[in-house]
């Protein structure tokens, strides 16, 4: 045999292989080995402190009405307007939110005080209004923020309170004619308002009698007797002596209390049974469909108990209880001004990026703030309240967002979860997977549903610090 014909045969027998190659490769080893798999991730899975946080309680027949003591509302609303380019309007029902307005419904009326409104332009630390001056115009702030000044025992500024969109003052000036701004207003950015004269109101009120008739009954009407939060008043006497007459009274409860129903998530799951019946080994299909399905909708149930509109916390929360940040970014002075506002602070619920701008600001100060051990986790709190992150509440294009606070439980009159446990099929209270059979197709269909609701049973029960600013930079 010729030398190339052996390194003929030399090429055969090591088809395949590397010269040096002396065992059995690991690409040809596999196809005799048995892989370990793990079961399908999903990176939509939060830690849900909300839902794992909230109390719930069982509500029979899907409904659970909110009994609270008679409220003599004082039109603490927020006005809602229209932009078109850089014109803003008010709408003219809006207008009702104005305590002068509150019950007020000639539309034809308040189309006409909604025309009169002039819009203005202010700059970032311009005074709008001067403590001790004449109020004769009340101000709607269509975009901005505002800072309230007062003037402290020893002739120093004290800060009252900050107000931001859809808010409004100096609305005494529709009612009063001798009324004066009792602190100053100062533009803390740059602001819009629509400003809506005294004087305006008066002229227009000469020519429709319903408005001059509304506005003089506001007027004269006796002030309605009520405690610091606005509670229909309970008389009592105290600290009487002898045959003293003791007072007469009674507890006065809303005639129309708020129901929250029970709202629902559904989907329909479908698995074919040829892939239930061959492929579900080491691991069942149709368990780790329902487990991926299950968790999606848990998902789901926590964002609706932060954002739908009809139970959500963020659209439900109070218009008394919602701060707006003394600085953009969110400070401790911020956070002490939520707890301060409520008693038995649970938690604070903040989008992560809202807590890393407040450990950023505690960093400024020279802060540390603690932790708190909740269910095997540490958490970071401030003054012992812990702040869990929760992704569901949104972060807007400008980069703001709010951070709640909750007093929880029924004992507390806190804000507490609702459900219905025991349901038909269930696998966790008030969560069930129902067998909806089997098709033509030979495909299997599962109803998976989720039933719950959210509800503060007093207004203080929950308070939000809005249009925190997460992107700022220093």
């Amino acid at each position: 045999m010729s030398v190339g014909s052996v390194g003929s045969v030399s090429d055969e027998v090591g088809e395949g292989r590397t010269p040096e190659q002396q065992s059995l490769g690991t690409a040809a080893a596999r196809n005799l080995a048995t892989t370990t798999k793990s079961v399908p991730q999903m990176r939509e899975i939060t830690s849900r402190w909300l839902l794992r946080m909230l109390p719930w309680v069982q509500v029979e027949g899907g409904t659970y009405r909110v009994n609270r003591r008679l409220v003599h509302t004082v039109g603490d609303g927020r006005v809602t307007f229209v932009q078109t380019g850089d014109r803003v309007t008010v709408i003219p029902a809006e207008l009702g939110e104005l305590p002068a307005l509150r019950t007020y419904g000639d539309e034809s009326v308040l189309r006409e005080l909604a025309g009169r409104c002039v819009q203005r332009d202010i700059r970032a630390g311009e005074v709008i209004a001067e403590r001790g001056d004449a109020a004769d115009r009340v101000f709607l702030l269509a975009h901005g923020r505002v800072e309230r000044i007062g003037a402290g025992p020893y002739g120093d500024e004290t800060d009252l309170g900050v107000l931001a969109d859809g808010s409004y003052f100096g609305e005494s000036a529709l009612t009063d004619p001798d009324a004066t701004w009792p602190f100053t207003v100062r533009a803390a950015t740059a602001c819009t308002v629509l400003v809506l004269t005294r004087l305006d109101v008066l002229n227009l009120a000469e020519r429709a009698d319903s408005l001059r008739i509304h506005l003089t009954g506001v007027a004269d009407a006796p002030a309605q007797a009520t405690n610091a939060y606005g509670e229909a008043a309970i008389d009592l006497s105290a600290g009487h002596v002898g045959e003293a007459l003791v007072p007469h009274t009674f507890v006065d409860y809303e005639a129309a209390p708020r129901e929250y129903e029970l709202s629902v998530a559904q989907t329909v799951l479908k698995v074919h049974s040829r892939v239930a019946d061959l492929y579900s080994q080491p691991m069942n299909q149709t368990e780790q469909q329902l487990r991926l399905t299950v968790e999606a909708l848990k998902e789901r149930q926590e964002h609706e108990l932060i954002n739908n509109r009809e139970f959500g916390l963020l659209a439900n929360c109070d218009y008394a209880q919602r701060v707006q940040p003394h600085a953009g970014a969110p400070t401790p002075d911020d956070l002490d001004e939520l707890l301060s506002r409520r008693r038995g602070s649970r938690l604070f619920l903040a989008h992560p990026k809202a807590i890393a701008a407040f450990g950023r600001e505690c960093s400024r100060r020279g802060l540390v703030p603690g932790t708190v051990e909740v269910a095997g986790s540490h958490v970071p709190a401030w003054r012992g309240v812990p702040i869990f992150p929760c992704s569901k509440i949104p972060v807007s294009q400008a980069r703001t967002t709010s951070i709640l606070c909750l007093r929880t439980g029924e004992g507390e009159q806190g804000v507490v979860g609702l459900r219905q446990a025991g349901l038909p099929d269930e696998i966790e209270p008030s969560l069930s997977v129902r067998f909806m059979g089997i098709d033509e197709q030979a495909i299997i269909s599962y109803l998976v549903t989720a039933y719950y609701s959210a509800a503060i049973l007093v207004p203080d029960a929950l308070g939000v610090l809005e249009n925190v600013e997460v992107g700022r930079r220093h």
